[in-house]
């Protein structure tokens, strides 16, 4: 245990190894990035403009919620995106320093974290919107939300651990993965079940399509998040460069 930590505390640089099956083509996967990497940073900030000068969006959960997520998925991407677009044009700058290291998987684990219970604060305002209507303006008014999203933002803060034993930084993933992903999933889970529930329940053909609008966005962009993640997670001991790149994007 003390001949490991010696080891890792003497390490000042490390040397960042390349996104696999991009060595062949590096400048087309370097545009390719890219282009995502912008299309993402300004759809975003069109999204965060258009809800911040309109008072009326911003006054309204949902909205005040998408602003935040707008800023998380900005963050998030710039935490990495700009390291790898620097290995695709400048192998020989593919070097990062044990602090920079140590600050990027805070910063990444604690957007992440965030990005993470922020999906399910959503889950729980459609399930409020649509199973209790007639409750909802007092069960998440905005002083509600602001306290979610408070509490969002310092509890990520406090989740996102770094440590320098490798056997404590197993537990932790495992960890996080237990608590922290697979519980808010399954929060989600329940909270659509009652959803898909009211929805099949509603006579209105009208009320049908309201909730299916107001909970498809959201449903997909969960899906979207949390499918890779599982299926990475249970392949870690493969070696199979291709979910490598399934992890990056």
């Amino acid at each position: 245990m003390g001949k490991m930590r010696i080891q890792i505390v003497g390490v000042s640089v490390f040397i960042l190894g390349s996104v696999p099956n991009t060595v062949q083509f590096p400048l087309l996967f370097f545009i390719i990035f890219m282009v995502i990497y912008l299309l993402t940073v300004l759809g975003n900030l069109i999204i965060l403009v258009i809800i911040v000068v309109e008072p009326h969006l911003y006054g309204l959960p949902m909205y005040f919620f998408l602003c935040n997520l707008s800023l998380l998925d900005n963050c998030l991407s710039s935490v990495i995106v700009p390291q790898i677009l620097v290995s695709f044009i400048a192998p020989s700058h593919r070097t990062i320093s044990f602090g920079s290291c140590v600050l990027q998987l805070y910063t990444f684990h604690f957007l992440v974290s965030i990005e993470c219970f922020l999906y399910t604060i959503m889950a729980y305002y459609c399930y409020l919107a649509i199973c209790h209507p007639l409750n909802y303006t007092t069960l998440m008014n905005r002083r509600i939300s602001l306290g979610l999203v408070t509490g969002m933002w310092f509890t990520g803060s406090f989740h996102a651990l770094a440590c320098a034993d490798i056997t404590v930084n197993h537990a932790m993933i495992r960890i996080n993965i237990a608590l922290v992903g697979t519980g808010c999933f399954l929060l989600i889970c329940i909270s659509y079940s009652y959803i898909a529930s009211a929805i099949l329940e509603s006579q209105k053909m009208e009320g049908r399509h309201w909730a299916f609008s107001t909970c498809s966005a959201h449903l997909t962009v969960v899906l979207l998040y949390y499918s890779p993640s599982i299926f990475i997670y249970m392949h870690a001991a493969s070696s199979n460069a291709m979910y490598g790149m399934l992890a990056v994007f």
